[in-house]
């Protein structure tokens, strides 16, 4: 157990400790646990602030680099149930980070346009480039997700896009991209809680989609379409973690915390000067 964790409140680092294969089947997870983190609320809460500050150094970090040749970026890929923090991680983890190295892509249903193409069209489109950090709101999982447990294409066609995606992630992370996935995972009794939220409250019924409530009858299904997803596509190269997401404060200092330790992973530097360091302090010295 390193200093490190121990100043962060991590017994074991996240990336370790929410990792799906450490957790088991997500049928039998926890959404009130907290893997690996020792505090509490009041803890996690004040962490968010600090490690937020240490996310957006690193953060500047990549953001120059790329600004200097470095083909290196991050993206962040976010699934879950309805309900389950999607939007709220974006915007308490996104929004600790300096928007212009930042990009956001939202996937839903797809367009007439995105449709006469390869499912992985889209997803080419919406890729950060070097030196951002890209944060995708639902992803090219959604075509081996409700495309599987509503039977929207043939079992044939979806069965490959697996090893599709594997090759599109291997690709990403071969051509300097760090690929993180989190599956956020809320109970069906606090998704009833939020559910209700957003009808009692009028600045929520924006959040409401009636369709949730019949999604919510195929839970079961959907269960076992992500125990697919994390049995085929979670590699060491592009890792899924799984992300207990009743309580909000965990949810988003664990997503946090993955960002940090993968940006840490790439070993940053600042970017030497192409200039003559020297000559430009007397130029600038020399001004009226």
């Amino acid at each position: 157990m390193s200093k490190n964790h121990n100043k962060t409140g991590w017994s074991t680092p996240a990336s370790e400790a929410l990792r799906v294969s450490s957790l088991g089947p997500i049928a039998s997870f926890d959404p009130e646990s907290t893997p690996g983190f020792t505090g509490d609320k009041a803890l996690g809460e004040q962490l968010l602030v600090e490690r937020g500050e240490v996310l957006a150094d690193l953060q500047e970090l990549l953001y120059a680099n790329g600004r200097s040749g470095d083909n290196r970026s991050v993206l962040l890929v976010l699934q879950g149930m309805d309900t389950a923090g999607k939007g709220g991680i974006v915007r308490h983890v996104g929004g600790l980070l300096d928007p212009q190295g930042l990009v956001i892509r939202g996937f839903g249903k797809p367009t007439p346009e995105e449709l006469e193409h390869d499912f992985l069209w889209r997803i080419h489109k919406a890729l950060p480039p070097a030196g951002r950090i890209g944060i995708f709101d639902r992803s090219h999982y959604e075509d081996v997700l409700p495309v599987r447990v509503h039977n929207l294409v043939p079992q044939a066609e979806w069965e490959k896009r697996y090893e599709m995606i594997n090759q599109f992630e291997r690709d990403l992370v071969e051509t300097g991209t760090t690929v993180i996935k989190c599956c956020l995972v809320v109970s069906k009794d606090e998704q009833k809680v939020r559910l209700t939220e957003r009808l009692n409250r009028p600045d929520k019924y924006w959040k409401y989609n009636p369709g949730d409530i019949d999604e919510r009858g195929f839970w079961d299904q959907y269960l076992e379409a992500y125990q697919a997803i994390f049995d085929l596509t979670d590699n060491d190269s592009a890792p899924w973690h799984l992300i207990p997401a009743n309580k909000k404060w965990f949810a988003r200092l664990a997503v946090c915390e993955l960002l940090v330790g993968a940006l840490q992973g790439l070993d940053l530097d600042w970017p030497k000067a192409d200039f003559d360091v020297e000559t430009e302090r007397k130029r600038v010295a020399a001004l009226d």
